[in-house]
């Protein structure tokens, strides 16, 4: 205990206070954002998420929010903020808390994203679970907030309390972001709150908690908020386990604050990550395949245990935030999007969480979408439908073979370390991980035939990529399965890689 406390001194509290490490059950590790999926269509899709060998699920905010009709319903009103009541647009309290049982006993684990960094944007109304507010007036009487509760002009010197300087630190984080009224998180009372928010839901057995625009909170007040948490629910982690927390710091470089800023807190959401790869798979610049073979910090990245890692998320897939159309991939750019997260499963870097997305008509006219508020496939008046998986509404990226066949093969591949790189010094890679798994990537404009040294024990193999099963049977049971591959006793196996359509093949023990 007195080694504990000195070492806990001597780095300011930090190493006691680091949230960053996650619960999985054995075997897993990937989690996968169901964006603005409602609990009741969660709690049905845990079981499938289970046999599929995930590890968790991020939701949507699940606390009440502002109701929005011009546009028509936005995704992005769940992220403002009435209060710290359940009922939303993906369901009532009863029907969150019945979701978080279910996936947990499934062994799938909730990830709650968390706007703690403000409530609303200007104006007055009703929210989503009856709460009255005046943001004009800075009352919100269903946490209760009022007008101290917030940052204000002492706090905040430009005209208008918005931010417009990326480069004060100070502005960014005490000035309000697009007009959203800025919570002071220096205040003790707002931390208690937001801390008494998020351990109820701790309550009920959630695993922790993105932090929206962690990057206009003080690291300092986070730090304070975290220390006021539970440990999880011991009927499902075990005991003195805490929140997993991974902060959205968009840090791209070229502005004062910095991921690294707040690592010593918990992970940080890493956006470089999807854009270097866009930037990669999509040839921009002159970039190569080939390239990749120290990807991670030596692409100016966080740390591989610092970095919560994603080809796109629900703002970049829309041209918000970081990397833009020409780079982010998505699933509207479908084998290019595949490509890229087979690399990131199959690599050695980060926490992957995985993209399931609705469909809207995107428009981009002038670098923008005009249809980029639309929310999620609606009944009308809000009432967002029921998932149907690929009916042409929900996407459920997390449900195509070649996504979740990679997440068995990253699962497989943990703790392996990267091993018989080859590359062809162009748009062609393999690699192994160890023993265990082994990945080629063909990105060139022809067939690659080759011996390529798997690294793995001699036998017969099935593409992951193209097959349902990694042993023969290999079998498909939607589409056309390249079938078995040959790997001699030494490891070697001679074959050809295709390119277009899925110009990937990957094997695992």
């Amino acid at each position: 205990m007195l080694t504990c406390l000195i070492f806990c001194l001597s780095l300011a509290l930090a190493s006691c206070q680091y949230f960053g490490n996650y619960y999985c059950q054995s075997g897993r590790d990937v989690m996968v954002h169901l964006f603005e999926w409602k609990w009741t269509d969660i709690q049905k899709e845990c079981t499938w998420l289970a046999e599929h060998n995930y590890c968790g699920v991020q939701v949507s905010p699940p606390n009440e929010h502002r109701i929005v009709t011009d546009p028509s319903y936005p995704w992005w009103q769940r992220y403002q903020p009435v209060s710290y009541k359940m009922g939303s647009r993906s369901g009532s309290e009863t029907d969150f808390q019945n979701m978080v049982a279910a996936c947990n006993d499934a062994g799938i684990y909730i990830y709650v994203d968390g706007v703690l960094n403000h409530m609303t944007g200007g104006g007055w109304g009703t929210g989503s679970d009856g709460s009255s507010f005046n943001a004009d007036a800075l009352q919100f009487p269903g946490v209760p907030y009022g007008p101290n509760d917030f940052h204000g002009t002492d706090d905040c010197s430009t005209w208008d309390q918005d931010i417009h300087n990326y480069q004060d630190p100070t502005e960014v984080r005490n000035c309000r972001l697009s007009g959203l009224r800025d919570l002071d998180g220096s205040a003790t009372y707002v931390r208690d709150m937001i801390a008494e928010y998020m351990n109820r839901l701790i309550g009920w057995g959630v695993a922790g908690f993105r932090i929206d625009a962690a990057k206009h909170m003080w690291p300092g007040d986070i730090e304070a908020i975290l220390g006021r948490l539970n440990n999880l629910n011991t009927r499902w982690f075990p005991v003195g386990t805490r929140a997993y927390i991974y902060q959205e710091v968009i840090d791209m470089g070229g502005e004062p604050i910095k991921g690294t800023d707040y690592t010593y807190l918990g992970r940080v959401t890493e956006f470089k990550h999807g854009k270097n790869l866009g930037d990669v798979v999509r040839k921009n610049n002159g970039q190569r395949l080939a390239y990749l073979r120290n990807f991670g910090e030596g692409w100016g990245q966080l740390g591989r245990f610092d970095a919560l890692v994603f080809i796109d998320n629900h703002d970049n897939q829309r041209g918000h935030g970081a990397g833009g159309f020409g780079s982010i991939l998505t699933f509207f750019e479908a084998n290019m999007y595949k490509i890229a997260t087979a690399f990131e499963l199959a690599w050695d870097y980060g926490h992957v969480r995985l993209m399931s997305s609705y469909n809207w008509p995107r428009t981009i006219i002038d670098g923008s979408d005009i249809n980029d508020w639309m929310g999620p496939p609606s009944n009308g008046g809000g009432s967002t439908k029921d998932v149907e998986c690929f009916n042409g509404e929900w996407i459920c990226e997390h449900r195509w073979r070649q996504m979740y066949n990679m997440v068995r093969f990253h699962n497989v591949a943990i703790g392996q370390p990267v091993s018989n790189w080859w590359d062809n010094g162009y748009q062609a890679i393999s690699f192994s991980r160890g023993n265990r798994a082994f990945i080629v990537i063909n990105n060139e404009d022809f067939y690659i035939t080759r011996t390529f040294q798997t690294g793995l024990p001699g036998g017969e193999y099935c593409d992951v990529i193209s097959c349902d099963n990694n042993r023969p049977p290999c079998g498909n049971t939607g589409g056309s399965c390249r079938g078995s591959y040959s790997v001699d006793s030494d490891g070697t196996a001679i074959f050809s890689v295709p390119n277009g359509e899925d110009p990937m093949i990957a094997f695992h023990v």
